[in-house]
């Protein structure tokens, strides 16, 4: 290699580390559509096949970086946008699937990670080539996996006959912008389909029913707003035109008094369970936003029997402790501290913790008696159920926080009977 292409080379990767980088520091705007919530297109395919430039091509922006260095994209890039006509998305720009040298074969395993997170595939394929063994190998992951996807075969400006886009395949050109917009259209039919309508809350409320919210502002709440799964309960009760309260702790009891009828349901942070559980009247339903979104976005029969696992822990057993994001761990983080000591406090067992953050989820559960799970407000459905099947293919139990805390207070039938549990 000259030192002309090793300085080019330099270049491409100081570029590609600036956009990823950009890209993580990115944070979530209240006032759009939380990334959870967000339909996740997947862009996979061979080194050179066009991906990068598909995706400017179908985002107008110039939102992946293109060169004809092959393999400029060396992780996952992911962008949160408006995309018309399908509404907000993430973008998800992967390395290439074929590339298997050194540290090549790890960014193709990124790639593959990055099918756990995909609610639709396009596999860029270079026209003038046609399917090579890593694209049948890629479909075969789609099939298995149930994702569906799009044959995209690009540059098909240079091929003397262009075969017509059937149900799943099209031919395109990012660079002239041949099909780009019909690649859109053949995406919305993917996502035409009727979804299964999940709530929050709003199926066990009616009209004008009181609802009340606890919130401690601690030093673990984030300054000048509340999390998210705060923001999206709110939201569901606003929508269905009931009555949201929101208080802390010291309010709580004067808030129940102040009411001329019973509340309809009150939802606590789990930290402040058993606290908010002496306060509140055995006649009123109680329950945690952890809870709540443990239904939301997975399986809550399944977690809810997770929790009971706890009575079984012996000494020497290891449990996971997995977060679904990233964020500064502060000395009381209720995932590497508060949870430990309280399940090490319950139990009366020498108990070993493991701790996964963002998109770290391990494959290998041997060494695992359980998994205690956050409450995956920043996780789409699709992740949390890839995360329950995987402990469940393992045979592990799996809870989260909220589940575990109520459990551990002696409360946890309570606070799922709202459920019909």
């Amino acid at each position: 290699m000259t030192i002309e292409e090793t300085l080019d080379s330099k270049t491409h990767l100081k570029l590609i580390e600036k956009k990823v980088n950009e890209d993580n520091m990115s944070k979530e705007n209240m006032n759009v559509a939380p990334t959870a919530e967000r339909l996740h297109i997947g862009f996979f395919g061979m080194m050179n096949a066009g991906k990068s430039s598909v995706v400017n091509a179908i985002t107008n922006q110039d939102l992946a970086i293109v060169s004809d260095v092959k393999g400029t994209t060396t992780d996952p890039v992911k962008k949160n946008m408006e995309l018309l006509p399908l509404g907000p998305v993430v973008i998800i720009d992967t390395p290439g699937i074929d590339d298997e040298k050194g540290i090549g074969k790890l960014r193709v395993e990124k790639a593959k990670k990055e099918l756990r997170n995909v609610d639709i595939a396009i596999l860029v394929v270079d026209a003038t080539i046609g399917l090579q063994d890593a694209d049948q190998n890629m479909i075969s992951n789609f099939e298995k996996l149930g994702i569906k996807y799009i044959l995209a075969f690009n540059k098909s400006d240079l091929l003397n006959n262009v075969p017509k886009t059937s149900e799943n395949k099209i031919y395109i050109s990012a660079t002239k912008n041949i099909n780009i917009n019909e690649l859109k259209n053949l995406i919305g039919t993917l996502t035409s389909a009727p979804k299964e309508e999940r709530a929050i809350v709003s199926d066990l409320i009616k009209k004008g029913d009181v609802i009340i919210l606890v919130t401690p502002i601690d030093a673990s709440a984030p300054k000048g707003r509340l999390i998210l799964p705060q923001q999206q309960t709110i939201r569901d009760i606003l929508d269905h035109h009931a009555i949201t309260i929101v208080t802390q702790v010291e309010e709580l009891e004067k808030t129940i008094s102040l009411l001329k009828n019973k509340p309809k349901l009150v939802i606590t942070d789990s930290q402040a369970f058993k606290e908010v559980s002496k306060i509140v009247p055995t006649n009123i339903p109680l329950t945690s936003f952890s809870i709540i979104f443990a239904r939301y976005k997975g399986d809550l029969e399944t977690v809810v029997k997770g929790a009971y696992e706890l009575d079984n822990l012996q000494d020497g057993d290891t449990i996971l402790i997995a977060e679904g994001c990233t964020h500064h761990r502060q000395c009381e983080d209720i995932g590497t501290v508060k949870l430990p000591r309280w399940i090490s406090e319950y139990t009366k067992k020498k108990l070993n913790f493991e701790f996964t953050q963002g998109q770290d989820f391990p494959e290998d559960f041997s060494r695992y008696t359980m998994v205690i799970h956050c409450g995956a407000c920043m996780l789409t459905q699709k992740q949390m159920t890839y995360r329950l099947n995987v402990a469940k293919a393992n045979s592990i139990p799996m809870t989260n926080y909220g589940i575990t805390i109520a459990h551990i207070n002696g409360i946890l039938k309570r606070s799922v009977e709202p459920f019909g549990l």
